[in-house]
């Protein structure tokens, strides 16, 4: 396969992840959580949330939906619902207050990183820019650049997810919440999908943006010929 066609499906694959990544940023949908449900024919409130802000949805559990040792929801099931940005949120009771405490201190971490992300895509983005409008060796040599950034927002939606999953793990761990279950929805799906594919095709375009190996031992790569990406 040609070193330009390469470079294209790794263009593609990174133009994928910023999709993802981007979908899981401004979406609530990182995990669900649950509290217990004893009885049916009572209303229940499950909660989701994302980096910016948490909702709480009232569930009415029918005796159709009821498992018994299973938590309130699942979320899909109609019902009211209540989001609140954490920075206006307004805490009442205790386990409330250690709640909102709790996901706020996480969350503005897991959002601060995820900017972080989203600017390394925005600057990667800018040197593919540069890449296919410049001629020659300039345009080959951005390419470098825009592999490490964009392997480095991979880097950040990793520890971004990491956050999250210990933001959960302390919720659910708590004997101050009343959470029970919990799971991870489409919204973390969506920023595993996104750092896998920006790491992987952020390094795969670095790698080819290299100069080309020496064919000889004797060479160096100083010595090889480069190889133009047309």
């Amino acid at each position: 396969m040609h070193k330009r066609t390469k470079i294209k499906i790794a263009i593609f694959v990174l133009l994928v992840g910023m999709a993802c990544m981007f979908t899981a940023v401004v979406t609530d949908y990182w995990a669900v959580l649950s509290p217990p449900v004893e009885r049916f024919n009572e209303t229940c409130e499950a909660a989701h949330f994302g980096l910016w802000r948490l909702c709480k949805k009232h569930i009415y559990i029918t005796q159709a939906s009821f498992e018994e040792g299973h938590g309130c929801g699942p979320i899909s099931l109609p019902g009211e619902e209540n989001c609140t940005y954490f920075r206006h949120f307004n805490p009442g009771q205790d386990a409330e207050i250690f709640e909102y405490k709790t996901q706020k201190e996480y969350n503005i971490s897991a959002a601060a990183i995820s900017i972080f992300s989203l600017a390394f895509m925005i600057l990667g983005s800018l040197c593919l820019l540069g890449s296919c409008t410049g001629t020659g060796k300039g345009r080959d040599y951005l390419l470098k650049p825009a592999g490490m950034f964009f392997a480095f927002a991979g880097i950040c939606a990793f520890i971004s997810l990491e956050v999250m999953r210990q933001s959960v793990k302390r919720m659910i761990e708590s004997e101050d919440t009343i959470w029970i279950e919990y799971y991870y929805a489409w919204s973390f799906a969506c920023a595993c999908s996104g750092f896998v594919l920006l790491f992987l095709a952020g390094i795969a375009l670095l790698i080819l943006s290299m100069p080309q190996m020496p064919r000889n031992p004797w060479e160096t790569c100083m010595d090889a010929e480069p190889e133009q990406a047309e």
